[in-house]
């Protein structure tokens, strides 16, 4: 069983990340690109990538480079996914723990599917910053676009186990003691 501190690790880790990332990410938020580095995930022909790399690129509405800054954002999102993956796998796996049949299966999938995100997540980032150098293709963007898809799906479907069974095992750790 996970340790109390290993929790707090992880939950903190998870939290500043999540700081972390959306104020360094918060000027990739444009008027062509409101969804910030979601609009680059989510780019899945070079025609759409060039276009948020046209918004971001310095000298549009002001001198910032965002393509920079979305560079870095990257290169963070790489220390989250190590939180975010491991936390709600550890989740997972302890509320299965509570349940049987096939709450616990369910569980146990989403939690190494929570794995597998992290995994995606990974070669996600790579596209991405294949396509932030510069170097954009239909089949990177494909590529960047399936992975961020798939573990999009993975980890919110992990994050809505935790929250549909997560009361129950709370209830169940309650009445036992």
């Amino acid at each position: 069983m996970i340790k109390k501190i290993n929790w707090l690790f992880l939950v903190a880790g998870t939290l500043i990340m999540l700081y972390v990332m959306a104020s360094t990410g918060r000027t990739l938020k444009t008027t062509a690109t409101p969804l910030g580095i979601l609009n680059l995930e989510f780019a899945y022909t070079s025609d759409k990538v060039n276009t948020v790399l046209e918004a971001w690129s310095p000298g549009r509405s002001n001198s910032t480079d965002n393509i920079r800054i979305a560079i870095k954002n990257t290169w963070l999102d790489f220390i989250f996914l190590f939180f975010y993956s491991l936390l709600l796998f550890y989740a997972c796996m302890i509320i299965s723990g509570s349940c049987s049949g096939f709450f616990q299966k369910l569980g146990m999938f989403l939690a190494m599917g929570a794995l597998n995100a992290g995994l995606l997540d990974i070669a996600e980032n790579a596209g991405m910053l294949i396509s932030l150098n510069g170097f954009t293709s239909n089949s990177i963007s494909m590529f960047t676009t399936i992975c961020s898809v798939i573990k999009w799906v993975l980890a919110l479907s992990a994050l809505a186990y935790i929250l549909l069974a997560g009361p129950f095992f709370v209830y169940k750790r309650m009445k036992k003691n």
